[in-house]
Order: structure tokens, then sequence, then C-alpha cells
């Protein structure tokens, strides 16, 4: 990945929120991009690793990149190009 592929993520920082805050942040911020954006979602609480992917296959999303370090999860999310 170039540096420049890291520099057009929007980031979502949902750190120390529960459910459903986390998805709702991501929700916002997919609406809010243009169409074929990222957005990595940073979270802790675990229920994030069944909402996000879920909420993401009912919004026409594609999550293409999820990991964890230390108890926070990443997710990297897609909007739809269309």
């Amino acid at each position: 990945m170039a540096a420049s592929d890291v520099s057009d993520e929007i980031l979502v920082d949902a750190r120390g929120h529960r459910c459903p805050v986390p998805t709702l942040r991501l929700r916002r911020a997919l609406e809010a991009a243009a169409p074929g954006a990222r957005v990595r979602l940073l979270a802790d609480d675990p229920l994030a690793r069944i909402d996000v992917p879920h909420f993401a296959a009912q919004a026409g999303a594609e999550v293409i990149e999820r990991g964890e370090t230390d108890g926070v999860l990443s997710f990297l999310v897609a909007r739809s190009a269309a």
C-alpha cells in the first residue's frame, strides 16, 4: 500500500464507545464520503466484529480489511462507487 493510499482514508475513531455508536459513526462517515471512498473504523467494542460487517452488507459497502491489535479492532470499509 502506497503512502498516498493511507492518507486517502477517512479515519473514524470510536474507541471507548459501545454498540451502536461505532456503527452509527461509520454510517455517518460513509454517507458524507464520496463514492468509492474508504473509511477506517477503530473500535474496542467486541460487538463491532459482528455489527460492522452486517451493517456494511446492508449498506452496500464492503469490508476490505479487518484486524485487531491490543484489543482495538480496525475495519477498512469501502463505500460503493455508485
